[in-house]
């Protein structure tokens, strides 16, 4: 059996299993098919026998800017172009209060898609990019989407994140999981960093526990700012 000391990788995903089942059970007995509100998810029943991975989550354009909003414009599409959204394989297709929500793939990727009105097969459609902050992402996420139309290799997707800011976040949230559960910081940097890399004298001087330290608060910080802070690419070196 794995080990789940508090603050280890194990018990953080155990934590976060518990509480994505109790949401997505509370949500299919509610059988509530609002619109998108401030959490930013569209509320569809979910199946609560599988994990959020499993199954399709769809988000409102407003909060994740890489969700394309998408209308139909008033003229035949050439072939390449035409999306018929009755009828895509391995597509997700919901409908809600605000329009429709789509997840479709392509290019060997899943695009995320709004529409207030299905579009008719064969007509040509076309993408809002709202002049705001978030332009340079939905663009990112446009041009990924047409150039799975065109079969042409997709690039980088907007919202990826290096791999080494991917490992420091990820340090975070176990930091501040074993911190608001009462462990010390060396506690915490053993959950983290394996006791071999603990001295057993000398540890207020520690580089290990200065970084520890540093984790703890960026934790705290993605806390307060929520979990968008993760997905914000503009908020530059703030995480530092």
């Amino acid at each position: 059996m794995l080990p789940t000391w508090l603050g280890s990788g194990c018990a953080g995903i155990a934590t976060t299993k518990r509480i994505i089942s109790s949401y997505l059970a509370a949500n299919v007995q509610a059988q509530r098919r609002a619109s998108s509100d401030a959490s930013g998810g569209s509320r569809f029943p979910a199946d609560p026998q599988k994990t959020f991975d499993k199954q399709a989550v769809f988000w409102a354009p407003e909060v994740l800017p890489t969700v394309l909003a998408v209308r139909a414009a008033n003229c035949i599409a050439p072939k390449i172009y035409q999306l018929d959204f009755d009828n895509l394989p391995g597509s997700e297709l919901r409908r809600a209060p605000d329009g429709w929500h789509a997840i479709v793939p392509l290019g060997g990727t899943k695009h995320c898609l709004w529409l207030r009105e299905l579009p008719a097969s064969g007509y040509a459609v076309v993408l809002d990019l709202p002049l705001d902050a978030d332009f340079e992402l939905r663009l990112g996420a446009a041009r990924r989407f047409w150039l799975a139309l065109e079969h042409r290799a997709l690039g980088v997707p907007p919202l990826a994140l290096p791999a080494l800011k991917q490992r420091r976040l990820i340090l975070a949230l176990r930091a501040v999981d074993g911190w608001r559960e009462g462990n010390s910081y060396r506690q915490i940097a053993r959950g983290l960093f394996g006791s071999h890399r603990i001295a057993d004298r000398g540890w207020k001087t520690d580089d290990l526990r200065s970084r520890t330290i540093r984790l703890v608060k960026l934790g705290r910080r993605l806390m307060r700012l929520g979990w968008r802070a993760v997905l914000d690419k503009r908020r530059g070196r703030d995480d530092k």
